[in-house]
């Protein structure tokens, strides 16, 4: 069996109140060379037994409940069962744009040389469409939406899963290891590919974990840009910030890596 070009991949936790609009989303699509893997948490409602009923029209949808970590254990767990080219993450209360978009995105996919492929998302959010092409310095302020995203599977191999220390803002971490990567090479699509939910956990829930550490890891990246003493400053500054919080495990982090990132390694 040939492998479909994409991986659609949802996780779900008691999402019956909207997860069929999320799926009709999809099988309205024009474009039909993908699958589609739901990853539900063990919900408590009828998320199971209505994507069940979509799963009866629709081979190509693939089923998974169990007890998990939260929304990126299940996003990891998609990518470990994944069997396309490339990589999606949509939430169970997203919607994709159009009925054309996965064809105008797959026409892109079948010819770049990119590994990843973003555009925008719309939402009420944003009061419109967010957040057009990104530069490296809008990382330390602003994520992009991992709806507007599209990965090769390859990428995971070189940045590794999700971090599931970071409870809402592991894909703000891992963007991070992409965009600012000179490995991965990405390209941006000036195109609305999803109706991005207001409702998902990371746009509700702050992550205090990942607040702390970012700023460290956003310059680690990008340390070749800075000059000596600016890495300096910051080892000293993000490490003493870090004992004084008695944050052990950024401490030690930090620490692991400060040759690299002094000399510029």
């Amino acid at each position: 069996m040939n492998s479909p070009l994409i991986s659609i991949i949802i996780p779900a936790y008691n999402s019956a109140a909207t997860i069929g609009a999320c799926l009709d989303s999809i099988a309205n699509q024009k474009f039909k060379d993908f699958e589609i893997i739901i990853v539900d948490g063990a919900s408590e409602d009828k998320t199971i037994s209505i994507a069940e009923s979509y799963r009866q029209k629709h081979k190509a949808i693939n089923i998974v409940s169990q007890p998990d970590s939260g929304v990126y254990d299940a996003m990891n767990k998609g990518i470990k069962m994944a069997n396309g080219k490339w990589l999606y993450f949509l939430g169970s209360d997203d919607k994709i744009y159009e009925s054309s978009t996965l064809e105008n995105v797959a026409s892109y996919l079948k010819s770049t040389d990119a590994e990843v492929i973003y555009g925008n998302v719309f939402s009420k959010r944003f009061s419109g469409v967010y957040a057009g092409e990104v530069k490296k310095n809008d990382f330390i302020q602003k994520n992009i939406c991992h709806q507007s995203i599209f990965f090769k599977k390859s990428v995971f191999q070189k940045t590794g899963l999700f971090d599931l220390r970071y409870k809402a803002h592991a894909d703000w971490d891992h963007n991070m290891k992409w965009f600012l990567s000179d490995k991965i090479k990405h390209t941006y699509i000036e195109m609305t590919i999803a109706d991005y939910a207001d409702g998902g956990f990371s746009s509700r829930i702050g992550d205090p974990v990942f607040a702390k550490i970012m700023k460290w890891k956003f310059f680690f990246l990008m340390r070749k840009e800075l000059d000596f003493r600016k890495r300096m400053a910051l080892a000293w500054d993000e490490t003493k910030k870090a004992l004084k919080e008695n944050r052990m495990h950024d401490f030690f982090f930090i620490l692991f890596r400060l040759p690299k990132f002094i000399f510029n390694a």
